[in-house]
């Protein structure tokens, strides 16, 4: 049953992202957004107040990009270069299939949200592998053993935060996924372990 409520929230965030990426936020509907997931009203106001609570389920599609990429990543490859990977392929999902407009209202909703700030959820998926990939790096000896698997994890979301944050401001005039191709393994290098560096 667990399974089923995750399958039909995901099919209706996975539909308004969609459609929101297509013809804009603002010439969505709620009636599109249901049709287009398969799904009926009564499922939709059960998980979402109305269009606008949807804005913060972005981070869901994150979740899920990650965890489809985990499932296809060799469990030889190096955890430094895994999380490098893994970010150039969620880059690559924002700016490919996420509305820049749509990001940019959601960094702000953040900052003057007083509830919960998903983004800094660390009972998010995102977190909870970044988490295992950390230690597991930590535990091959690929990853500096002297700083905390969660400060390390602090630091790569603050970096991909950034680059994110930044790219919105600069309102896309370059590509995301280039200069995170650049600038995150310079930001994140100082957590290789020396033996790696060299």
């Amino acid at each position: 049953m667990a399974k089923q409520k995750r399958n039909t929230k995901g099919r209706i965030i996975e539909a308004a992202w969609q459609l929101f990426y297509q013809q804009g936020y603002d010439d969505t509907t709620v009636e599109e957004i249901i049709e287009a997931s398969g799904t009926s009203r009564g499922s939709f106001y059960h998980y979402f107040e109305g269009k606008d609570a949807l804005l913060s389920s972005v981070s869901y599609l994150f979740d899920q990009k990650y965890e489809q990429l985990m499932e296809t990543m060799d469990p030889e490859m190096d955890r430094f270069e895994v999380l490098m990977y893994l970010n150039r392929e969620l880059f690559a999902m924002i700016e490919n299939s996420i509305s820049l407009d749509l990001l940019a209202r959601l960094y702000s909703s953040q900052l003057i949200t007083r509830g919960d700030k998903h983004l800094l959820n660390h009972n998010r998926t995102y977190y909870k592998l970044l988490r295992q990939i950390v230690l597991q790096g930590q535990q091959r000896g690929e990853l500096r053993g002297d700083v905390t698997v969660n400060e390390m994890v602090r630091v790569y979301a603050l970096c991909e935060r950034a680059l994110i944050y930044d790219w919105c401001l600069s309102s896309g005039d370059y590509s995301l996924l280039q200069y995170g191709r650049t600038m995150m393994p310079m930001f994140f290098q100082g957590f290789r372990s020396p033996s790696k560096n060299l």
